[in-house]
């Protein structure tokens, strides 16, 4: 299991949709946290970067190892929620501990 601050911060940002800030692969990111659990043997969050460093466009689904992840916080900032996917169809997770609930977009 990752550290158990850090394990608490993704559950609770997750279930608060709030966004994080955190640093993973030297890069300081800020990002919506989606799913987090176990993905092919690795404990990882799927995020949607949305501003900070990359070098790739924004914004951009990224998966992070949570043993990579430091100086991580969270902000008061919140986002809708999760978002449909282009097929339909979630990742497979060897576990999920914990996926973002659905926003709640209101009809036209």
């Amino acid at each position: 299991m990752p550290d158990p601050d850090l394990d608490l911060l993704l559950r609770t940002a997750i279930e608060q949709t709030r966004l994080l800030r955190l640093r993973y692969r030297n890069k300081d990111r800020i990002v919506e946290p989606h799913d987090y659990g176990v993905h092919k043997g690795v404990i990882k969050l799927l995020t949607r970067q949305i501003r900070g460093s990359s070098s790739r466009p924004l914004p951009g689904w990224r998966w992070m190892e949570a043993d990579q992840i430091s100086k991580a916080e969270m902000l008061r900032e919140t986002f809708p929620g999760g978002l449909p996917t282009p097929s339909g169809k979630h990742n497979t997770w060897d576990k999920l501990f914990i996926r973002v609930k659905s926003s709640k977009k209101k009809p036209n």
